[in-house]
């Protein structure tokens, strides 16, 4: 008996293929059509249409892609037994290795995968803020479903550029510029 996982069909490889490359584009154009979709995925139009006839469907398959991948990763990253700091970077983290694919769930979220962003990727961050603002460590004066906005906001701004920064790097971008803020350290700026 082996303990080998079973090997993907064709059809699962096409269809793995066919959504990296759509996450990818639509990454980069929101806007972007299923033609060129079927271009950058290197098929033609009637194979892509075969897989997933609307984009309506190309992009569910993309939300519970990513959802899984971001629920997995935020459980995984244990967020409430590390301090808070610890904890957003560690999220960030979760956040930034489903890639292309958690870019396009952000933007796509008020469609039906609505309920289980909110379960899988929503709430876990946002019982981090109320807890570092319970703890004094973020922000008090601003409600915690803005700061949790904000700070998808930055994850999906700053991804496109993850390349150029490298991972950690896009990392600690990102988690520093939303527990800092812009300004930079009183020692830094004179005052």
């Amino acid at each position: 008996m082996s303990n080998l996982a079973p090997r993907p069909t064709l059809r699962e490889r096409v269809s793995a293929a066919i959504l990296e490359s759509a996450a990818g584009v639509l990454a980069d154009r929101e806007q972007a059509s299923m033609g060129d979709v079927s271009e950058a995925a290197g098929v033609a139009r009637a194979t892509l249409y075969r897989y997933f006839p609307t984009r309506e469907a190309l992009l569910e398959a993309i939300a519970q892609r990513a959802l899984a991948d971001a629920g997995r990763r935020l459980e995984e990253a244990g967020l409430d037994r590390v301090p808070v700091a610890e904890a957003f970077a560690r999220a960030v983290r979760a956040l930034v290795g489903v890639g292309d694919y958690f870019v396009v769930l952000a933007r796509e979220r008020a469609g039906p995968a609505h309920g289980d962003f909110d379960r899988m990727v929503a709430s876990p961050l946002r019982r981090l803020i109320e807890r570092g603002q319970s703890d004094g460590e973020i922000r008090d004066d601003v409600h915690p479903s803005w700061l949790l906005e904000s700070l998808l906001a930055l994850v999906v701004s700053v991804l496109p550029s993850a390349p150029a920064l490298g991972p950690e790097d896009t990392v600690q971008a990102i988690a520093s510029l939303f527990l800092d803020g812009a300004r930079g350290p009183r020692s830094e700026m004179g005052t």
